[in-house]
């Protein structure tokens, strides 16, 4: 995956398409980012696999 947008703009721009997640969705500790991506995961009632063509769309907004 080709990434064009920093962090903070993916996270916005979720936020903004899904209402339900705050920015302690997006905290994880060092080391754990894959703790925090199935958190997103289950909070968006998605697969991981799912969750991963989010991010990937947003790369072409």
């Amino acid at each position: 995956m080709r990434i064009t947008r920093s962090w903070r703009e993916q996270k916005v721009m979720l936020k903004l398409r899904f209402s339900n997640l705050s920015d302690s969705d997006f905290e994880f500790e060092e080391g754990d980012k894959e703790s925090m991506m199935n958190n997103l995961a289950n909070k968006l009632n998605k697969t991981r696999e799912e969750l991963m063509r989010l991010f990937i769309e947003l790369q072409s907004y």
